[in-house]
Parts: C-alpha cells; structure tokens; sequence
C-alpha cells in the first residue's frame, strides 16, 4: 500500500525532529504567521495547508524565596548606588527590565506611594509597555525608602548614571548579577525579580486578578502559573471537603430523596 505523501509542514517537523519541542514550536509559529500574511497581501490564494503547533510544556519561572530575595535587597544596598532601587523595581513592584530602564521620576509619586508604569525601552527605542496600556503599581515601604534615599540626578530617568545618561540593558543585567553573586543566591537575572514579585503575591494569598493588574499580564493564564503557590487557596479549598455542620450525609440524602440533595447544595 502506497504511503500518504507528506506536506510540506510535516517534512519540516521531520527535519526538526532532534530540535527540542519549543524550537520547533517557534518555527512553525513563525511559519504558520507569514503564510497567513502572504494570503492576506494576496501573493497567494489561500494557505497550501494547515499547519498544527508543537504542545510545549510551560517552563516553571525561577524566582527568590523570602530569605533570598531579602539577602539580595541587602547585598544591593551595601553595593549602594542605583543597585538597590533596580532590585526593588523588579522584586517589589514586578517591572520589566525595559519597564525598569525606561521609568521616570515623573511617574513616581512617593505621596501617594505609586507608580505610574507607562513606558518601556527595547534597543533604545521607548514604547509603551507589553500589552500597550499602562498600570498603576503601589509601592512597598522598602522601594519609597529606596527611591527616597536614591539621589534625583540630572537625567529625567530613575536608572541612570551621574552624568544623567541612561542605562543599558546589560549595565542593568548587570547591576543584579552584582547583588545576585554578593547575596550568593541561586537566580542572576533580571526577570527572576518579576518572576519573585508576582510568586511572593501568590505565597501571601493575593488573588488571581490583582495579580494580574499589578504584573501587567495580557493574559490571565500568564497569571495563573504562579497561583500553584499559593498554600492559602489550596488549603481553604481542601477545608470545604471539612465542613460538616448541617450538612446531610450521602445516605441521609438518598432516604430523604432529591428535595434534601438540592437544598445541601443551596
């Protein structure tokens, strides 16, 4: 019997198939997206064939216990400098590293102990923020500390050298690496403080909305990967199966019949 002849997608899985899963996922994401464009512009007629994306497991987001994460705010105020308040905006208040490059002291207002996350940068271009609106984001008492002892320098940049001149991406990678490696933590880079804040919210019991908001989350499944986290929810959740009070058991139902099943769950 004849063998099915392949399409083109299939021979391109086949040829991917020592890549890893997310690889080959990316590509055909990629491709799947400039063959709906080429139909749009009309350079073809329709799409030659369908093409079905790799399942990929999502991968854990590394982040700093409690301890850790204090450590690594005390190893960055003994280096001094701007290196505690760009470990705060990350770990405290869940910026984007562009998020963190591109704010400016006209978006914090320690009066009312907010920030105001309008703007990011990427390659040296300011956009708004992933998700293309902004967000208000309360401070904790650690980053107004911060941002107050923080010098106002010439640049209109919360992050940014004497002279006023901005940071890059690598000075601020690097300014946590520093403190990473002072506090002898396990994660160096600048999206474990993100991962930190939204996973610390979800420790203490925050819902799944306000964490949303505060992270800046397109998605709500973005959110609910730090939500396993939350031991609150959890056990609160298992202390339903203990209630018993006026509860009817199962057999007390069935000799009571629909009427009293219904009402138990009133």
């Amino acid at each position: 019997m004849r063998s099915r002849t392949r399409t083109p997608a299939q021979r391109l899985k086949l040829r991917l198939s020592k890549r890893a899963p997310k690889t080959v996922h990316n590509v055909l994401t990629v491709l799947n997206t400039m063959l709906k464009v080429v139909v749009e512009w009309s350079v073809i007629e329709r799409l030659p064939c369908s093409i079905r994306l790799v399942r990929t497991a999502k991968p854990s987001a590394g982040f700093h216990d409690f301890d850790a994460f204090d450590r690594l705010v005390q190893a960055a105020t003994e280096l001094g400098g701007v290196h505690p308040v760009i470990v705060l905006l990350g770990g405290a208040a869940g910026l984007r590293l562009g998020e963190i490059m591109a704010l400016e002291w006209g978006d914090v207002d320690v009066a009312k102990r907010q920030l105001c996350i309008q703007r990011s940068e990427w390659k040296g271009h300011v956009t708004t923020p992933k998700g293309g609106r902004l967000r208000y984001v309360p401070m904790t008492e650690r980053l107004v500390a911060a941002l107050t002892q923080h010098p106002h320098l010439k640049g209109r940049r919360v992050v940014c050298h004497a002279s006023g001149g901005s940071f890059t991406m690598k000075m601020v990678q690097d300014a946590v690496r520093r403190a990473a490696q002072r506090a002898k933590v396990t994660h160096e880079g600048v999206h474990a403080l993100r991962h930190t804040f939204c996973s610390h919210l979800a420790m203490r019991g925050a819902p799944a909305m306000a964490i949303k908001e505060l992270a800046g989350h397109q998605d709500l499944s973005t959110t609910q990967r730090y939500m396993h986290l939350s031991p609150a929810a959890i056990d609160d959740a298992i202390r339903l199966l203990d209630r018993r009070g006026n509860t009817p058991t199962f057999g007390e139902m069935l000799e009571t019949g629909p009427t009293a099943i219904s009402k138990s769950h009133q």
